[in-house]
């Protein structure tokens, strides 16, 4: 018999049956005649079932809402209602978060016809709602990864909403901040950012608008939410100044650390990468350095040499101009002390980024190259014509031989 029914017959028995349980019945007590069955199922086959314990403890149930709060088409007075009722309006009381959501991402997918776009109880649940401060909650600071994960972190979602960025919570799992969110330790666990850290909460907006907290020109103002000292000295280097005076191709925090694949940094294979990502703005000093011992031994795979960070810095990057910089004239001796010991002003006239084609930066490489190659063309040009002369002559002895027979 299906719920709506049973709820009717109920109903029509309540004014007869004269009994003080059916008198004090409130109206969370005559829906959970029917919807207390956990297996109940709606006349579109959906789930209606209400576990009402777990609704006494949400924080709705704490607060002694009715059920016809949400649900305000419906009147325990006046049942059975609609087999199909008008969805939840959580802005009766939440206005402003559900006002913000509209103008994010998923409420503008929903508005569009998007019907797996995010809604408020994708995120926060439906009769089972929990405060986020609550460990169980799926807000929670440490269950978010998961409550994203839903869509973000599901391949077959990933896929069929050509959800932007791939299976990007499987990335954030498995990098520096994930790992830092799943620490033991309760203090490294609640300072590890999670995805509202980065994306907001309600206000989740797409990267392409202005506002967006992950929108290029925000991000270091995003990631200076935490690392409020390495963004003042970003500030303060080349590469910030770039930025501030707006310059679009300034390089900015996921350019070298990424979005959501950020990895340790005393790491190895971060360190041998990073190379790689200095190569794609400036790719002359990348070849030129790859030419060099330090180059090749990176290239090799070791770590333990010279990168670029190493000499002229990672958040603190300024000009050879500058006298700040490491590798100004005044400082580069001590910047090369720190894996040289003996290096002297004589030791650092060395050019890591000698190029031998530039005649300007490298005169002596550059005429010492043009030299090897005249020396190397001359050489295979000289053999080349030995090399022919000596076979006409071989060709015309073998003739010779054959005529007299022998």
């Amino acid at each position: 018999m299906r719920p709506f029914l049973v709820a009717f017959l109920v109903a029509m028995t309540l004014p007869i049956a004269g009994t003080a349980n059916a008198q004090t019945a409130g109206p969370n007590d005559t829906c959970l005649m029917c919807h207390a069955d956990l297996s109940a199922k709606g006349a579109t086959g959906k789930a209606i079932g209400v576990d009402k314990d777990k609704f006494a403890t949400s924080v709705h149930g704490s607060l002694g809402l009715k059920c016809t709060d949400c649900h305000r088409d419906v009147s325990a007075a006046k049942l059975p209602h609609e087999p199909t009722l008008k969805p939840v309006d959580c802005a009766v009381c939440h206005e402003a978060p559900v006002k913000e959501y509209a103008s994010t991402v998923h409420g503008k997918a929903r508005a569009g016809g998007n019907k797996v776009a995010a809604s408020c109880a994708n995120c926060h649940g439906t009769h089972d709602i929990l405060p986020s401060k609550d460990a169980k909650s799926r807000t929670n600071h440490a269950n978010l990864e998961s409550t994203c994960a839903a869509c973000h972190g599901n391949d077959a979602m990933v896929k069929s909403a050509h959800l932007p960025g791939g299976n990007i919570v499987t990335k954030f799992h498995d990098s520096i901040h994930g790992r830092n969110l799943r620490d033991a330790k309760a203090a490294v666990s609640a300072a590890a950012p999670t995805c509202t850290n980065c994306h907001g909460a309600h206000k989740i907006e797409a990267k392409t608008e202005k506002t967006s907290r992950i929108a290029r020109a925000n991000i270091p103002e995003t990631c200076g939410g935490c690392h409020q000292r390495i963004k003042s000295v970003y500030d303060q280097g080349w590469h910030g100044k770039l930025r501030h005076d707006g310059n679009p191709a300034a390089p900015i925090c996921i350019d070298c650390h990424t979005a959501h694949s950020i990895e340790k940094t005393s790491r190895p294979e971060w360190q041998m990468a990073v190379i790689g990502q200095c190569g794609g703005c400036h790719d002359n000093f990348i070849t030129t350095y790859r030419q060099t011992f330090h180059g090749q031994v990176t290239e090799l795979g070791y770590a333990n040499v010279a990168t670029c960070a190493a000499c002229h810095g990672a958040h603190d990057v300024l000009p050879a101009s500058n006298p700040a910089s490491r590798v100004s004239a005044e400082n580069r001796v001590s910047t090369c002390r720190v894996c040289h010991p003996t290096a002297n002003a004589s030791f650092v006239q060395f050019d890591p980024h000698a190029n031998r084609h530039d005649k300007v930066r490298s005169p002596l490489l550059y005429y010492a190259g043009l030299f090897m190659d005249w020396l190397l063309l001359g050489v295979f040009a000289f053999f080349g014509i030995h090399t022919v002369f000596w076979l006409a002559r071989s060709l015309r002895v073998v003739r010779e031989r054959r005529r007299g027979g022998g």
